[in-house]
Formats: C-alpha cells, structure tokens, sequence
C-alpha cells in the first residue's frame, strides 16, 4: 500500500503551489486527481485485503474492473461538462492523437473511449509494477513528458498564440504542474523503491499512476500520443496477451518463460538490476519518440 505515500505527496505538492500562488485549481486538474484517488481507492481495497487476511487474494479480477469502470465513467461523464468562456471542457468530443481530429466519436463513445483507456492503461502500469522501481521509474518519465506537452500546449495556446497551429486545450498549464507534482512524488518514492526497495506501491499505486496517466493523455487531448510515451507499459502488456493467446492456441505452449516480459528475462538469468535499467532505457526512447512525434505535428503544422 505505499502508492498511498505517491498519491498524498503529489496531492500536497500540488495544492502547495497553487497555495503559494494563489492561483485557482483548474476543473481539469480536480477531475484527473478524483480519478487518480478513486483508481487508488480501488488497489488499496485489493492491498488491504491481502494484508489482512495475510494471503495473495484481494479482490477479484472482476471487482477490480468493475471499480475500473465505474469511476472511469465518471470520470468521462463529468469531464464533457464544465466548459469555460472559451466553450472548452475538460474531456473533447474529439478522438485525439497529438492534439484533437476532425472525428467526432460523441457524448456516449467518448465515455466508453475513456473507460477503456483508464482500464487498459492503469492494468498496464499494474504489470510492470514487479520489479524494484521498474513501474516507479518509468513513470516519472512519462509524467515529465506530461509536463514539457502541458507547457507547450499552454504557450502555443489559441488563448495567447493565436493562429491555425494553435493548440485547443483547457487548463493545460495547471495539468502540467499536476504532472510535475506526480512525478515529484514517484521520484521520491523511488529513493525508497530502488533495490532492494524497502517500499512497495502495491495496486494503490499502480492503479492510481495508471489513472493519472490515461487522465493526464485525455485532458492534454493527447490520447493516442500516449501509446509511444508510455511504451515500455505497452510491450510489457502486449507479452502477457502474446502469452495468454499463444498458450491457449498452441494447447499449453509458450513464448516466454514467464509474463510479463520482465519476468521471462529474470529465468534466462539477467540481474533484476540490469533489467530495470535496460527497461528504463526502453522507456526514456518511447518518451523521446512521443515527444518527438508531438513537436514534428506542430512544425508540420
């Protein structure tokens, strides 16, 4: 249950800044923390129960998708409300890749659009979450990644750079500093979870650094961007399917040794060490492709 310790540092970290600035908190940012709290709120029932019953049963893979599901969808219906002077919401009607397309998916797609992104990504986070540090460490990544995007989009604003390669976002400036709190806090958290870690963020903080990043993807309108920046979170999954599939195809056979992937690599014989940080390196690329494929849309225009 440590992710409690990420949830809470990046919460204070942020309520901090806009206490000094006085700054007011932004919907947008309101609506990614409740869908990182309620994602939380889930993996710590899941912890608690194994705790306290003192074995590796929780909740149920069911349970656990159907908490998914329901602040997810909450989440998506609240976040298509709220619009400012500029007729912005938090969440765009739009499918968005580097910034929002022509598609138009609408009020009930959208929802069930975000539903899925929530699931698929905060399960994504909760699989590499089995190493020390190695879920931690990519995250803080992806998350500075979130920064520099909210910054820009912030910059080259139709609000204050006008002009048809202008950006149409809500809030980006306050999203950026949400991202900086949450990667403030999982770097501090790795101080502590780097081996050997002497502290685990269990499915609290899996599930919750998940949330924010899927959250973080919807709000900056950049959705699909967020397969390349969190593309250590994408192979990592892909093997267990890969696994599963083969396994159920081929009448018991495997691909791997083990999935997910980082666990196939510990039988061949590679130190945990030396896979975290070949991992990490897998990460700082797939940040570095997303954002460069965010800055190449804007210079094509």
């Amino acid at each position: 249950m440590g992710g409690i310790i990420i949830i809470l540092a990046s919460f204070i970290g942020f309520l901090l800044s806009h206490a000094l600035t006085r700054v007011a908190i932004s919907i947008s940012a309101l609506l990614v923390m409740g869908l990182v709290f309620s994602l939380g709120f889930v993996g710590f029932l899941d912890d608690w129960l194994k705790v306290s019953r003192q074995r590796s049963l929780g909740l149920t893979a069911r349970q656990k998708i159907i908490g998914q599901t329901l602040f997810a969808a909450i989440f998506g219906a609240l976040g298509i409300h709220f619009p400012d002077r500029d007729g912005l919401t938090p969440l765009s009607l739009h499918l968005s890749t580097v910034r929002d397309t022509s598609f138009k998916l609408g009020a009930i797609l959208v929802v069930i659009w975000i539903v899925v992104m929530v699931i698929g990504t905060s399960n994504a986070v909760n699989l590499t979450d089995g190493l020390d540090g190695l879920a931690t460490g990519a995250s803080v990544m992806t998350f500075l990644a979130f920064v520099l995007i909210g910054v820009w989009e912030f910059g080259e604003g139709c609000a204050v750079t006008p002009g048809i390669n202008c950006y149409q976002v809500r809030d980006p400036l306050d999203l950026a500093v949400l991202a900086a709190s949450l990667a403030g806090a999982c770097t501090g958290f790795l101080w502590w979870n780097a081996s050997p870690a002497k502290i685990f963020m269990g499915d609290t903080g899996s599930l919750a650094l998940g949330g924010a990043l899927a959250g973080l993807a919807a709000t900056l309108r950049t959705q699909l961007l967020l397969v390349p920046l969190g593309g250590l979170f994408v192979i990592i999954t892909m093997s267990v399917i890969i696994q599963r599939l083969y396994f159920k195809i081929s009448g018991g056979k495997r691909v791997f040794k083990m999935a997910p992937l980082q666990h196939h690599f510990e039988l061949v014989g590679w130190g945990e060490v030396t896979i975290v940080l070949r991992f990490w390196i897998i990460a700082g690329l797939s940040v570095a492709l997303g954002l460069g494929l965010f800055y190449a849309q804007w210079v094509a225009g």
